[in-house]
């Protein structure tokens, strides 16, 4: 086996590694934009009924025209915010997409872990674990709702500039015990007590 074919085998498995890695962070963005949909629907829900009962109420106490007519457009409006959100669900959509993130996570990190092991594996070992992967991840994408640009943009912006899938080493030695802490280099002893 040829060195040029281990790195193309290596290529290969990086970019899957990429390609996941940007897929999990759009369908948590999706998540997080169709979670914000429905707070502002709901509170537009909230809003808008609260208005039309006060319209009614005044009516009542003022028997006026254009208390009738803005009291009769807040009831249009409440109505088609409610068909809204009867024929759009952004809550159940949100949770799709958080469902597609999870199942994403584990490949992505089962990605990483053959990264990691790809030196010491054999070669018809890695091809077994890398097919088996893009199988699994060809049944998440069957089932996974659809992700849009604005969503792809946002994940890129957070991925790229935003670093949210990079950790400095100080950062990762907060959760560490001290004989595993590399930041200003890693203890050579751990004193006993």
């Amino acid at each position: 086996m040829s060195l040029s074919y281990d790195l193309a085998f290596e290529d290969q498995i990086r970019e899957c590694y990429g390609r996941v890695v940007y897929t999990h962070k759009t369908h948590e963005r999706m998540a997080d934009r169709c979670a914000s949909g429905l707070r502002f629907f709901k509170w537009a829900q909230i809003t808008l009924s609260a208005l039309t009962s006060a319209g009614a109420v005044a009516v009542v106490v003022q028997e006026r025209d254009s208390i009738e007519i803005a009291t009769a457009a807040l009831s249009f409006l409440t109505l088609f915010v409610a068909a809204y959100l009867k024929n759009f669900d952004p809550g159940a959509t949100a949770q799709k997409h958080r469902d597609a993130a999870a199942k994403l996570w584990n490949i992505r990190e089962c990605y990483l872990s053959l990264l990691t092991d790809l030196p010491k594996l054999p070669h018809n070992e890695a091809v077994e674990r890398r097919d088996e992967l893009q199988s699994m991840l060809a049944a998440i994408y069957v089932g996974s709702p659809q992700t849009d640009g604005k969503a792809y943009m946002e994940a890129q912006d957070r991925l790229k500039n935003m670093e949210d899938m990079t950790f400095s080493d100080e950062e990762i030695d907060c959760f560490l015990p001290l004989s595993l802490k590399r930041a200003g280099g890693r203890p050579r002893s751990v004193a006993k007590s």
